[in-house]
């Protein structure tokens, strides 16, 4: 049987915060085979191979979790994605990181609020990795803001689209474009704007469908200087004005002017 969601997961040296993510996966409430689990372990090897390989296993046997794990010695996380979207068989794609994890009915509700034209959106939740205490997080305001709204124009979400990360998306949207393996900072943003041009609405699941953010001293967004900051804007800036004048008729003006108008403060803010 063909599964409904393929759910992504890019992974680099990964700690034990894997085993949290993929056990959330494991225990969904959407039945086992609508959904696959697609690690891409990328940059290294042993011992998280093996380490990996084993989990996967364990949560087959335990859960029935359809679980794979692929191999790629280039680390670069937007490559790994690219590997994992070449591999999925769903209908629908889901992005997890590998030090997040999710409530156990996210993909059910997710499902039911995602077609062909809108992307559903989750709850998400910031948490301090250390102390486990809440964090604030625009995202989750504009979640609060948003829902009652019901499906509304994709423009409107504007805060969620600056990752694939909290939310699902039709192979439809996706097409065959990928992550730009050229950029180490922003590709995020990048990528969803590019496949904005296909994006309609949005639509928000119930509150107890959740995306934990897990807030870590390591991750990319606290080692970026401030000058990686500002180059990183500028490459946002030149990528967003590329493709929308590439087909200015299809991409969402609104948008367009809403990222450069973040890039702007970014670089203002330092």
């Amino acid at each position: 049987m063909t599964p409904k969601i393929s759910v992504i997961i890019p992974s680099f040296k990964p700690d034990n915060y894997i085993n949290e993510c993929l056990t959330s996966l494991a225990v969904q409430t959407l039945s086992k085979e609508s959904y696959e689990v697609i690690v891409i372990l990328n940059g290294c090897n042993e011992p998280w191979k093996s380490n990996l390989e084993s989990l996967i296993e364990k949560l087959k046997k335990e859960h029935g979790m359809c679980g794979s794990l692929l191999h790629n010695e280039w680390g670069n996380v937007s490559n790994a994605r690219n590997i994992g979207l070449a591999q999925a068989k769903g209908e629908y794609i889901c992005f997890v990181d590998d030090d997040d994890f999710v409530s156990d009915t996210y993909l059910d509700e997710l499902l039911k609020k995602a077609d062909k034209e809108t992307v559903a959106l989750c709850h998400p939740v910031s948490f301090r990795d250390k102390d486990n205490a809440l964090l604030p997080y625009s995202i989750a305001d504009e979640y609060f803001k948003r829902k009652q709204y019901g499906r509304q124009p994709f423009y409107k979400a504007k805060k969620f689209f600056q990752g694939p990360c909290m939310k699902l998306i039709h192979r439809d949207i996706i097409g065959d474009r990928l992550f730009d393996t050229r950029f180490t900072n922003g590709e995020d943003s990048i990528f969803m704007f590019l496949i904005s041009d296909r994006i309609r609405w949005v639509d928000y699941t119930p509150e107890d469908a959740v995306y934990y953010r897990r807030v870590r001293n390591q991750s990319a967004h606290f080692a970026l200087n401030r000058k990686n900051r500002y180059k990183s804007a500028w490459n946002k800036m030149r990528m967003f004005t590329k493709y929308y004048f590439s087909a200015p008729c299809s991409y969402n003006l609104k948008f367009y002017i809403t990222r450069l108008l973040a890039c702007i403060k970014t670089i203002i803010d330092g």
